[in-house]
């Protein structure tokens, strides 16, 4: 496999998952916190209270990171630490807490990455409508203008958005995620919104940062491919794809809404004012790629519009929750890299879950993961030489966390956590990450 020396290799994680004190210094009330304490929301009854206590021990966390010698770091901001009630009166201590996670990890030698929006919408903001109100998008704006202007002279990468997509339809549509509304017509304005307060935001961020910064988003891609070579089944890969893909990278790169997914939207599309389409497109220095798995799809007329059904492989190797399949990592940077030519791009999330112990010697064995790391990391190179403009590489997740819906019954870290005592070990795959940076830098 061969990287670029100065090719970006991190690791990352996301503010509810891992910070904990939810009531800590002036912090917020966020919609995870209402979610997770809703009885039924989340499958062990757990919440992110106290998660990995990241915010009392993020000094230890800086020195795991830079023990495995990971070049960068991707984190996210938790906005009511920042503006408790959305909008107004700033909270000093949540700003100061973000500049010194900053200059430790400056410090430590490992470049900070830092994500705007990580799905913890201030609660007082879902109150007044949330992301189906357009307000929203415009205090997300004033959000990224307080925390580029306090951070931006030290911390150069920035993103508005991390996986719009599970945000409105996780979110909005299935209810799965917070704040667990079930509405298509208030799933489709709130992508709209999302997309709008990223085009807003831009600008602003811009300003504060000033030459050398780079700015970006973070969407979730997935490959989509037909059962069978069928025109059937390879229109209906394309209509998967227009849904999870295209409704959002269009609009970004400057192409609007995807004409066919918005007629198959029908009556629920979302109300798009004047302007708002050139706002959308607000030029990014890189294009962010969460990555996990494809889509396999067939035809089935007989099926609710969209009318598909998952004909994913049943014997491919699996982790807890996916299918594992690499080449898809090849494919979609590929075509990212056609259709939209951004100037850049960075693998922002990609990793596994499996179900880890410490064994007899206290340590975690993870040969799943390794494994796992070594196939994709071996696609990232093989997109390179096809002429990607790939820059880094940001393994999920630096240690196990709160995992949303399925609270702590998944494992993703390359750091075994114990959520009772705190204490971290890193499994063999860290210590397999840590060379393998080593060898590659």
């Amino acid at each position: 496999m061969d990287f670029p020396k100065d090719f970006m290799w991190g690791v990352a994680t996301s503010s509810y998952q891992i910070e904990g004190a939810v009531h800590a210094d002036g912090r917020g009330e966020s919609i995870w916190d209402r979610f997770t304490h809703t009885p039924g929301a989340i499958k062990d009854g757990s919440t992110g209270d106290v998660a990995c206590d990241h915010y009392h021990r993020y000094r230890e966390d800086v020195a795991l990171m830079q023990s495995l010698g990971v070049k960068a770091y991707r984190f996210s901001v938790a906005w009511p630490r920042i503006l408790p009630q959305g909008t107004g009166e700033v909270n000093q201590a949540g700003l100061d807490f973000y500049s010194r996670l900053v200059d430790a990890l400056l410090e430590a030698g490992i470049t900070p990455f830092v994500t705007l929006y990580h799905w913890d919408l201030p609660q007082a903001l879902e109150d007044r409508g949330g992301w189906n109100n357009r307000d929203t998008a415009e205090a997300f704006a004033a959000y990224a203008d307080v925390m580029t202007r306090r951070l931006g002279d030290r911390a150069r990468y920035w993103m508005t958005h991390n996986e719009p997509w599970c945000t409105a339809f996780l979110g909005y549509d299935m209810g799965i995620f917070a704040p667990g509304i079930k509405d298509l017509k208030v799933t489709l304005q709130v992508s709209h919104h999302l997309l709008l307060s990223h085009g807003l935001a831009v600008p602003a961020m811009r300003a504060n940062l000033g030459d050398g910064a780079a700015v970006g988003i973070a969407p979730n891609f997935m490959p989509v491919y037909p059962a069978t070579d069928a025109p059937e089944d390879r229109a209906a890969a394309r209509r998967l794809d227009g849904l999870f893909n295209r409704w959002f990278a269009d609009p970004l790169f400057g192409k609007g809404y995807p004409q066919d997914t918005w007629d198959l939207y029908g009556e629920n599309v979302p109300d798009v004012q004047p302007g708002d389409i050139e706002t959308l497109a607000a030029p990014v220095d890189f294009l962010g790629v969460n990555y996990y798995n494809p889509g396999t799809v067939a035809d089935a007329p007989d099926a609710p519009p969209p009318h598909l059904r998952d004909v994913s492989d049943p014997d491919l190797e699996r982790t807890a929750d996916r299918i594992i399949y690499p080449e898809g990592l090849y494919d979609i940077l590929v075509q990212l890299h056609r259709d939209y030519n951004p100037p850049a791009l960075y693998i922002t999330e990609n990793g596994a879950a499996f179900h880890d112990e410490p064994g007899e010697d206290s340590r975690v064995h993870d040969a799943g993961r390794i494994a796992f790391l070594e196939a994709h990391f071996a696609q990232a190179a093989r997109a390179l030489k096809a002429g990607v403009p790939l820059k880094g590489y940001f393994v999920w997740t630096l240690m196990d966390n709160f995992e949303w819906a399925a609270g702590y019954t998944l494992r993703y870290g390359i750091t075994w956590v114990d959520f009772e005592t705190q204490r971290r070990i890193p499994k063999d795959s860290a210590l397999w990450y840590r060379d393998f940076i080593r060898k590659h830098s």
